[in-house]
């Protein structure tokens, strides 16, 4: 498999997608947020001194994603179209669970910047009870669907 960015002599490059046929494309990705479940009832009840935990996880992922080509070297700067994110408790895991949908109509895929909208979140969450907590764990970062483009369909 040739990895595309690199060019012939091995030096990292941008990829030239302008002959790529402008589609509508998507990206999914999800995470999560492991803590103690004390620290998460701080979340569930409000209680959480620098405020809503969940709304300004939201927030900060949706502000990441825009963000992205600012973030990750070699990717490019993309017409957004969509960013949605899911901020859910989970007193199984327990913690937060993670998920973002990004959309675009453009000639490459938001995959990087799904991943980035949930990394921004769940980094945001650990920012936000770190006071309480520092042993939170994030993890479990992955797309969990890209659709659109040459490469077609994929789902974990």
């Amino acid at each position: 498999m040739m990895l595309t960015h690199f060019d012939g002599k091995g030096d990292a490059h941008m990829v030239d997608v302008s002959d790529k046929a402008v589609t509508s494309r998507i990206a999914t990705a999800e995470g999560h947020v492991r803590m103690r479940p004390e620290t998460l009832a701080l979340v569930e009840e409000g209680a959480a001194k620098k405020g809503d935990v969940l709304a300004v996880a939201r927030l900060a992922g949706i502000m990441g994603a825009k963000r992205t080509a600012d973030l990750i070297p070699l990717c490019h700067p993309l017409p957004i179209t969509k960013v949605a994110l899911d901020l859910v408790v989970d007193r199984a895991l327990p913690g937060i669970r993670i998920a973002a949908t990004v959309r675009t109509t453009g000639q490459t895929g938001v995959e990087m910047e799904a991943l980035t909208a949930v990394s921004t979140a769940a980094l945001t969450v650990y920012d936000m009870l770190k006071a309480v907590e520092k042993s939170m764990e994030i993890g479990g970062i992955r797309v969990t669907l890209k659709d659109g483009g040459k490469s077609g369909r994929y789902e974990a």
